[in-house]
């Protein structure tokens, strides 16, 4: 793996773009960098190697949002992802991924469809609704799990709520950052590391807070229609992937 250019040709793209999304736009992007690795590794290795630098963006972005977050929202989402994280590492291995993927797929197709057929111009917040907070938030803990494609599900709750957008992407940061941290032991328990893997995450450590701190750099200069617009667009881009894979073409 390490010796082979195929490897970084795909991983550094991938962390790029996972780093962009999740700095400046809520990680609904991130869902391609699984995928993308896999194209050259395992996807429980691609898995097992991107924790530990989704753990180095956590810390990034903690620093940067530090106290631009939403308490209510984490207290209604974290403990459902936490349910959903253990229930991802039992199924860690056995859970079919592609049915994991249709199903975010085409959920994320039918939410993004509705905000653009009904018009962009509807921008009056949902109200929170804790238990439905707690549903999404274990099927973002289960699908972050298993593939680090927790971001659609965290976004199907936070989008129409309509929070300020660093509030927005602030929330986010500290629901993955607990998220990440808490797969963490499962991983190493599931026998996922070994040298190359840990060897690969230290030369790589410098492209994922590059993209964070890229994408730190661009949600300061987006304004918040914009800023909307472009999540909207970036859940129905994941979507098309999410389904695209999930029917195995």
């Amino acid at each position: 793996m390490l010796d082979d250019p195929a490897f970084y040709l795909a991983a550094v793209p991938a962390l790029l773009i996972f780093g962009i999304s999740k700095g400046g736009f809520g990680g609904g992007l991130g869902i391609v960098a699984v995928p993308m690795m896999a194209l050259v590794i395992s996807p429980a290795d691609a898995a097992a190697l991107l924790l530990p630098l989704l753990c180095l963006m956590d810390v990034i972005g903690l620093v940067n949002y530090r106290r631009h977050w939403d308490n209510d929202v984490l207290r209604s989402m974290l403990p459902g992802a936490i349910a959903g994280i253990l229930l991802g590492s039992l199924a860690f291995g056995y859970f079919p991924e592609r049915v994991v993927r249709l199903m975010l797929g085409l959920i994320s197709l039918a939410f993004a469809g509705e905000y653009f057929l009904r018009g962009r111009r509807v921008t009056t917040p949902r109200p929170q609704q804790p238990l439905l907070g707690a549903f999404w938030g274990a099927l973002a803990g289960l699908t972050s799990t298993l593939a680090h494609a927790g971001g659609p599900p965290a976004n199907m709750y936070l989008l129409p709520l309509r929070l300020d957008k660093t509030v927005f992407v602030g929330t986010m940061v500290v629901l993955f950052a607990t998220v990440n941290a808490l797969k963490l032991p499962p991983y190493v328990l599931l026998g996922l590391y070994d040298a190359d893997i840990l060897t690969a995450c230290l030369l790589l450590a410098p492209v994922a807070a590059v993209g964070m701190v890229a994408g730190i750099t661009l949600h300061h200069r987006v304004d918040e229609r914009l800023f909307y617009r472009i999540c909207y667009g970036l859940v129905f881009g994941t979507g098309l992937k999410l389904t695209w894979d999930g029917v195995g073409f």
